[in-house]
């Protein structure tokens, strides 16, 4: 599994291609030619991007729910929904589809924000909104899910 670090701001120019951050260059060199998936977040109006390689591990998840449950077959469909394949061209930039451009409502103005082994992208003000947003819940969240014993026990 990848462990990424960093959060990013780049620009999205009028076809909706990113420049990959140099950082993530580096800390991904070993699967960039595998190219990425990008696909609409579940939680939020942003885009998560896999590695090829974490997306695999995940369709792996994916594929041994019963299709024969319609909620499995309903989350599957939803959880794919727009997925695209993109790749890093010669100039170091990704193109993020329209639809999913849409979809995330992204702007100019762009974060690329590391989230453990996947990138989430954003439109920036709706970032900065978010965390805003969440600023003050944050302790309360924090100790719920990091304070248990489950946690402890993990360590």
């Amino acid at each position: 599994m990848v462990n990424l670090i960093g959060t990013y701001e780049c620009k999205a120019d009028a076809k909706g291609r990113l420049m990959f951050p140099s950082a993530y260059k580096k800390q991904l060199a070993a699967v960039l030619q595998e190219g990425f998936v990008v696909k609409r977040a579940v939680f939020q109006p942003c885009l998560e991007l896999y590695p090829m390689k974490e997306w695999n591990l995940q369709m792996g998840k994916v594929g041994k729910l019963n299709r024969f449950k319609k909620k499995n077959n309903d989350f599957i469909r939803k959880f794919t929904a727009g997925v695209k394949l993109v790749e890093m061209d010669a100039s170091g930039r990704i193109l993020i589809p329209k639809d999913l451009i849409v979809f995330a409502n992204i702007k100019k103005q762009v974060v690329m924000s590391s989230s453990i082994n996947i990138i989430e992208i954003w439109d920036k003000d709706l970032y900065e909104k978010v965390l805003d947003d969440s600023a003050e819940d944050f302790p309360d969240l924090a100790e719920e899910v990091m304070g248990n014993t489950e946690f402890d026990e993990l360590s």
